[in-house]
C-alpha cells in the first residue's frame, strides 16, 4: 500500500508501506514447546504442594499454572500477528499484537504476586506439617524444567539479536518474548527459593521458611512484572519521542543545506526496530519531499516516511 497526496500548506509525501508483523518464528515455536513443559509440570506441583503440605512448592505450582496461562498468550499473539501480518486492515500490521500479549501476560504476572503474598502470609500464621523429602524431589524436577525453558526461549532471544547489524539499527527487543522469557525465569527463581526453604525446613526445623521465601518469590515477581508492564504501556500508548531516532530526525533536518525548521514531528513504532513518522519542516528554499525522504531514509528503522513542506516567508 502506498499513500501519497497534496497538503493545503505544501507537498506531501509517503513511502511505501510494508507489511509489519512478526519476525521472530523460532521464539513462536520455542514459546509453544514451553506451554506444554509449563502446563505438566503445574499439575505436578500443584498436586505435589497439596499432597506433601508445602506452601512453597504449592505457591510454585501456582504460579506456574498463571505463566502457563501467560504463556499461552503469548504463544496465540505470535500465531495471531503471522496469520494476519497481511491484513488490509490492520494500517501498520500486526506486531503490536504481541505488544499487547506481553502486556496482558504482565498484568498476570502481577496477579500471580498479590495471591502468592496472601497465601504465604495465611500459612505462616497456620503452619502445617510437610513432608519434605518429596517436596524437595518434587520442587528440583521443577527447577529442571524451567531451566530447560529459559534454554529454550533463551536461544530465541539469542536469535533475534543475531540479525541487529545495521550501524544505524536501534535493536528494540521482543517484548511478547521478553515477558514469556520472564515468566519461566519466575518460575525458575521461586523453585530455587522453594527448595531452600525446604532445606531450611528439614534440616534446621525451620518450617517458617517455607511461606518467607513464598512472600519474597511474590516480591521479585511483583518487581518484574512492574517492568514488563512499563515497557508494553509505553509502546502501546506510542510513548516514543524520548527515542534516539527522534533525535537523529531532528539531526538530518538540521544539517541539511536547505536551512529548514520543525513545525511538527510525530514518531511512533510499527514493529520491534521499525519506525514511522509524519515530519513537516519550513524553509525557503526549493526542495522536494523526496529528497527529504531520501535524506531521513539513511536511518533503515525509519521503515515509514510522510513529509510536509511548507514555505518559509524569513529569510534565511
Amino acid at each position: 500500500m502506498t499513500v501519497a497526496g497534496k497538503s493545503a500548506g505544501g507537498e506531501v509525501r509517503c513511502q511505501h508501506v510494508a507489511a509489519f508483523g512478526t519476525g521472530n518464528p523460532l521464539a513462536e515455536r520455542n514459546t509453544l514447546r514451553v506451554v506444554v513443559l509449563t502446563t505438566i509440570m503445574m499439575v505436578v506441583e500443584i498436586i505435589g504442594g497439596m499432597l506433601f503440605n508445602s506452601m512453597a512448592l504449592l505457591a510454585d505450582g501456582w504460579h506456574m499454572g498463571s505463566h502457563a496461562l501467560a504463556l499461552g498468550i503469548s504463544a496465540f499473539a505470535y500465531v495471531f500477528a503471522r496469520r494476519h501480518a497481511h491484513d488490509g486492515r490492520f494500517a501498520f500490521g500486526t506486531w503490536k499484537v504481541e505488544i499487547l500479549g506481553g502486556y496482558t501476560s504482565a498484568i498476570l504476572l502481577a496477579g500471580v504476586a498479590v495471591l502468592m503474598a496472601w497465601e504465604s502470609a495465611m500459612r505462616l500464621m497456620r503452619p502445617v506439617a510437610i513432608q519434605f523429602d518429596a517436596a524437595i524431589l518434587v520442587a528440583a524436577v521443577g527447577l529442571a524444567v524451567n531451566l530447560v525453558c529459559a534454554w529454550m526461549l533463551g536461544g530465541a532471544h539469542k536469535h533475534e539479536h543475531h540479525h541487529e547489524t545495521h550501524p544505524n539499527h536501534h535493536h528494540s527487543e521482543d517484548l511478547n518474548l521478553r515477558s514469556a522469557y520472564l515468566h519461566v525465569i519466575a518460575d525458575a527463581s521461586t523453585s530455587v527459593l522453594a527448595i531452600a526453604a525446604l532445606l531450611g525446613g528439614k534440616y534446621w526445623g525451620a518450617s517458617w521458611l517455607d511461606p518467607v521465601m513464598g512472600m519474597a518469590g511474590s516480591v521479585l515477581v511483583g518487581v518484574w512484572s512492574y517492568g514488563l508492564l512499563r515497557d508494553t504501556s509505553r509502546v502501546l500508548l506510542d510513548a516514543e519521542m524520548n527515542s534516539p531516532v527522534v533525535q537523529e530526525i531532528r539531526d538530518v533536518i538540521a544539517a541539511s543545506p536547505w536551512q529548514a525548521t520543525i513545525n511538527d514531528l510525530h514518531v511512533w513504532r510499527v514493529s520491534g526496530g521499525a519506525y514511522a513518522c509524519i515530519v513537516s519542516i519550513a524553509t525557503s528554499h526549493a526542495v522536494s519531499a523526496e529528497e527529504v525522504r531520501r535524506a531521513l531514509a539513511i536511518h533503515e528503522e525509519l521503515r515509514h516516511i510522510s513529509v510536509e513542506i511548507t514555505p518559509n516567508t524569513k529569510l534565511p
